[in-house]
């Protein structure tokens, strides 16, 4: 992997991951572009305890932009992009309308193709992995931002996720606090082991998977499951066979299988509901341990955490979707329309190798 950082017109850093150690990246953004001015500021709800980020510049942002449009292609003669090279392999760059900037944290976009009619699932292991080695290589510099105690990487796909630009592209946010979620795991995490003599929650979870019949994939050094509880339609966790807390933890073994497996994963969620719906909308989530002290989460270390990705789609059925209606978004109490155990079932069927 070579990489490339350079500033965009507007002083926002761009930086290009490359298969080809000899690959030239000289160009230079044409734009004629101001400073980006943002209003990002983070508010912490009384009653919930959890924080909410107010970001009101995010109204002018880029929306569903005609093909020919899309800032995210490679800049083609006249017409200039956020990406001033006329082609690239991955690129990560700020993001031009972020929901955390400054001493909120920071947002980054990740392009993972300059295909704009493909998907990540149509990578090849060569490209799945440069984007894995991207996502490694952002967690290490975002983690040391004096601001920084969270690093999440992940995608939004399709329009009725929310996404409003249709290349293939994720996002990173890096948050100056534990997200709730990964807040909820930890306690967790305390609470197990002070009540089983120290046993590891997420050793005892994935002992359980590998035993049961919710398994959707396993490979040498990575496990696809659908989990227990699962609160969407279709939801898979993957997880590395042997614990790590975060990306950069992970060893040359099961870099080089990542790609493999989560690929055939992809393919299989666009199979769920026949060959004549239209691609999968789904969230692929990686969930690493927090860069700040863990305090509050007694006998809790970072090692204890287990890095994992959850992918899970809103659609439940063909031509259906999954609402977060009264008790989803009013309790956050989820009800699941499709079982556990026949979601892995059909992810089984749908094998596309």
């Amino acid at each position: 992997m070579k990489k490339t950082p350079t500033l965009l017109a507007d002083g926002r850093e761009l930086i290009y991951y490359d298969l080809r150690d000899d690959t030239v990246r000289d160009a230079v953004d044409r734009r004629p572009l101001d400073r980006t001015a943002t209003t990002s500021e983070i508010r912490r709800d009384p009653l919930l305890g959890d924080r909410v980020a107010v970001a009101s510049h995010r109204q002018g942002r880029t929306y569903h932009p005609p093909a020919d449009q899309c800032p995210l292609c490679p800049t083609e003669g006249e017409r200039l992009s956020e990406i001033p090279d006329s082609s690239y392999d991955v690129v990560v760059f700020e993001n031009r309308f972020p929901s955390l900037a400054g001493d909120s944290g920071r947002c980054e976009v990740v392009c993972f193709t300059s295909d704009h009619d493909a998907s990540f699932a149509d990578l090849t292991p060569e490209q799945g992995r440069l984007v894995l080695d991207a996502w490694t290589d952002r967690t290490a510099e975002l983690s040391q931002l004096p601001c920084v105690e969270q690093v999440f990487c992940f995608e939004n796909r399709g329009a009725e996720i929310g996404v409003t630009l249709g290349h293939p592209h994720g996002q990173i946010y890096a948050y100056p606090f534990t997200t709730p979620r990964t807040a909820l795991m930890l306690r967790s995490l305390a609470d197990h082991k002070a009540a089983h003599a120290g046993e590891n929650l997420f050793d005892a979870v994935l002992e359980r998977e590998l035993a049961g019949e919710r398994v959707v994939l396993a490979g040498e050094h990575w496990v696809a499951f659908v989990p227990y509880a699962a609160h969407w339609p279709y939801e898979v966790h993957l997880y590395p066979r042997r614990r790590v807390p975060d990306l950069l933890a992970l060893d040359e073994a099961a870099r080089t299988e990542f790609p493999q497996v989560y690929l055939e994963l992809l393919r299989r969620f666009d199979r769920i509901f026949g060959t004549g719906e239209p691609p999968t909308p789904y969230i692929a989530a990686w969930h690493q341990a927090p860069f700040g002290a863990l305090t509050g989460f007694d006998g809790v270390t970072r090692e204890d955490f287990a890095l994992h990705l959850e992918l899970f789609t809103i659609r439940r059925t063909p031509g259906k979707l999954k609402f977060l209606a009264g008790s989803e978004s009013g309790m956050n109490v989820f009800i699941n329309d499709v079982p556990p155990e026949r979601a892995a079932e059909r992810l089984r069927e749908v094998a596309t190798s």
